[in-house]
């Protein structure tokens, strides 16, 4: 007899055909799963609904779905990417604009997929804790100003369970950039247009990039006269002006690399040893501590008040308790797929250090492979074997995680989920584990930032806020005595500015005081360097300037394997090694696969060694 089908299955019938209609691709191949909801090419992965089909499962995965399939419909990829910022936040607006034209299509045209729209929209926003926020803070801007330009595009208010955010941002936004959303409108079916539009508003309201590389990708987009118009005469020489400018700071700036290049290559062959290292590996050397401030042009106005602070420190232990149960409580809903994952690093570091045998010796234990050889030989010498312990090189793994603002929320919890599960699991093999974050003491500025102003104002005073770095635990603290340190992750209050080349710097230097053999060093960030205080009063680029610095010398000139996860941020232009994921929820598996590739090549470096030495 025929197993009865699951309620959901029919509606997973009807929501795929629904999907690939609306996309006007037949090809579209949709499934439902417990991951992250994505669209890659041909491919939209939606989350998976109960057996019960609760309304708020059946919102999300509609909305989902005809989110992805309008987006598949009335998006060129192309268009976006020459248009789209490179800075982290006019990144992010500038793809919730885009994602609010897409949908405002549909809605416009259809009642239905107005109705699923709205409804996953919300679903989602509530999902990332958009309803509580009761300060700017708390409301990430992108996800109100995509709000904003779907009520401009469309005439719906946002849900009124987020409408309280949505006003928090909103004289802001209608001051600096109203005018620009009543113009998105009429380019909602032509997207370079829009995409203009977008930029224009992002300059308003100071998201616009600042590096001249991304300036003329602009000019270019711009220059582009399909149709062969001119121009008129104030908006070319607007434009000349423009290049010109441009072309006199890009050569400055090669310039300033070329000095820097120079000086770091006889630094490096000074400090370079005579030994060439095997496989690539980094030669062993006594490290200093890194201390770079002033060579690099990087300065602090005071140190006086920073902290590195135990995370037990900074909260009452009840308190910290509770914070561990609800952490314990959301563990429940990822651990499988980051535990699976878990278990596949933990059987690759069992095996590496697994005992082997040597083979074909004169003397030892009998082979029983070789018993016909000695049948036929009995004289025969290498019949024998013996066991051999592996070299397992000792290591120490420390999880840099960015405690910024930015990541409140879904991304900060996921976080410390994947830490805590990689932390048990690297202790269980023993792999030493050190888990850190980064943060500063104040927003815009704390007690730095008013000795700042009792001196006077001096110009370019260098970094201006109270740096907080915080161990969750240390490399040699048992995880059982370490594990409720996680919790502190979940208090409000404790996210707040970036500055992570002094936290890379304050990383690197715990890590190389260890004495294990092997270091490898995780950074997990949603974004570039940020700190309103330093940046008002020092070049806009002072602080990414600084962490570009610091990659460089830990990359050519340490020790330390370096290794980065963006969470909806291009990590990539700053780490030779990264990875960027999209949504929190892909961060356990993008976590451990980067630990698994790791381990995995210095497994492949050991066996090459071992069959040269042989």
């Amino acid at each position: 007899m025929a197993k009865p089908e699951s309620p959901s299955e029919p509606f997973k019938r009807a929501v795929s055909v629904a999907v690939r209609s609306l996309a006007a691709e037949p090809e579209l191949e949709v499934s439902f799963s417990s991951e992250p909801a994505s669209l890659k090419g041909l491919k939209a992965r939606l989350p998976s609904p109960h057996r019960n089909l609760s309304a708020a499962d059946v919102a999300l995965v509609r909305g989902t779905g005809d989110a992805y399939a309008l987006r598949k419909a009335y998006h060129d990829e192309k268009v976006n990417s020459r248009f789209r910022p490179a800075s982290p936040d006019g990144a992010a607006v500038f793809e919730a604009a885009e994602q609010a034209r897409v949908e405002a299509i549909g809605s416009l045209a259809m009642k239905g997929v107005a109705a699923n729209l709205a409804s996953g929209l919300e679903q989602r926003l509530l999902n990332r804790g958009l309803g509580k926020a009761r300060v700017k803070d708390e409301a990430p801007l992108a996800d109100v100003l995509g709000l904003l330009v779907r009520e401009a595009l469309t005439g719906q208010k946002p849900p009124a369970s987020v409408a309280g955010a949505v006003e928090l941002w909103r004289p802001f936004i209608e001051s600096k950039a109203g005018t620009d959303l009543g113009k998105l409108a009429g380019a909602l079916r032509d997207q370079k247009a829009y995409a203009k539009l977008t930029r224009t508003m992002l300059n308003h309201l100071s998201l616009g990039d600042q590096s001249d590389s991304d300036k003329s990708s602009d000019e270019d987009a711009e220059g582009e006269n399909p149709e062969g118009q001119e121009d008129d005469g104030e908006d070319s020489d607007t434009q000349q002006d423009g290049e010109s400018a441009t072309t006199e700071s890009a050569a400055d700036a090669e310039d300033g690399e070329q000095v820097e290049t120079d000086a770091a290559s006889e630094q490096s062959e000074d400090l370079s040893d005579t030994t060439e290292p095997e496989d690539g590996a980094k030669p062993n050397r006594n490290e200093a501590a890194f201390s770079h401030q002033d060579s690099w042009g990087y300065k602090i106005f005071t140190a006086e008040f920073d902290e590195e602070i135990a995370a037990a420190d900074l909260c009452e232990a009840e308190e910290l308790a509770r914070l561990r149960s609800f952490l314990d409580q959301q563990l429940s809903s990822m651990q499988g797929v980051v535990s699976r994952l878990a278990n596949k690093l933990q059987r690759l570091l069992m095996a590496q250090q697994n005992r082997h045998w040597e083979y074909d010796l004169e003397e030892g234990m009998l082979d029983a492979s070789r018993l016909p050889r000695i049948i036929i030989d009995p004289m025969y010498p290498l019949s024998f074997k013996r066991e051999k312990d592996t070299t397992f090189r000792d290591t120490c793994v420390t999880l840099l995680l960015d405690n910024s603002g930015s990541m409140r929320g879904r991304p900060i919890m996921v976080a410390a989920m994947c830490a805590d599960i990689l932390g048990r699991t690297l202790e269980r093999v023993g792999v030493k584990t050190e888990i850190l974050g980064f943060t500063t003491r104040a927003w815009k500025g704390g007690q730095a930032r008013e000795k700042w102003l009792a001196a006077g104002k001096p110009p370019q005073p260098g970094r201006l806020n109270d740096l907080r770095h915080i161990v969750y635990k240390s490399a040699d603290e048992p995880w059982r005595r370490a594990k409720r340190n996680l919790g502190l992750m979940m208090r409000e209050g404790l996210l707040k500015e970036n500055i992570d080349g002094e936290a890379l710097t304050w990383a690197h230097n715990r890590i190389i005081a260890r004495p294990e053999q092997r270091k490898i060093m995780m950074v997990i960030s949603d974004g570039a360097p940020v700190d309103d205080s330093t940046l008002s009063v020092n070049a806009g680029n002072y602080l990414e300037q600084h962490l570009r610095r610091v990659i460089e010398e830990i990359e050519t000139r340490s020790s330390v394997e370096l290794t980065a996860i963006g969470i909806g941020h291009d990590v990539t232009r700053y780490y030779r090694k990264a990875v960027t994921i999209v949504d929190a929820e892909q961060l356990g598996g993008a976590m451990t696969e980067q630990l698994i590739t790791l381990f995995a090549e210095d497994a492949a470096q050991g066996r090459r060694r071992g069959r040269r030495a042989a």
